[in-house]
């Protein structure tokens, strides 16, 4: 009787730690709040959201900086000429949290 308590106390602390690990709504992150509004899903996957048409960004927050990403979100022609991304009518604010979501994705 003890192992089974104790095995199930610590299987609803591994689902606590889970849920509390990963943001509960889009208010708790604006950046995947901006992902996900401006339609990013569209042409990259992140997860198991999205189309595998373009750059899976998963990880991207191993690959690029912060800085780089707002960069890049900026004006992505500029960072690269031959990218099909069109310049997103974001707000300054909105790049930010975009960038910093994105660079937080490991």
């Amino acid at each position: 009787m003890l192992r089974t308590s104790t095995a199930l106390a610590f299987a609803w602390l591994a689902v606590v730690a889970t849920a509390t690990a990963q943001p509960t709504s889009d208010l708790e992150n604006p950046g995947r709040a901006v992902f996900f509004a401006q339609g990013c899903y569209g042409c990259h996957r992140l997860g198991a959201a999205g189309t595998p048409i373009a750059y899976d960004l998963s990880h991207i927050g191993r690959k690029y900086t912060e800085q780089e990403l707002v960069q890049w979100l900026r004006d992505p022609a500029s960072q690269k000429p031959t990218a099909h991304m069109p310049r997103l009518a974001l707000t300054e604010e909105e790049i930010r949290a975009l960038a910093a979501y994105l660079a937080s994705l490991h």
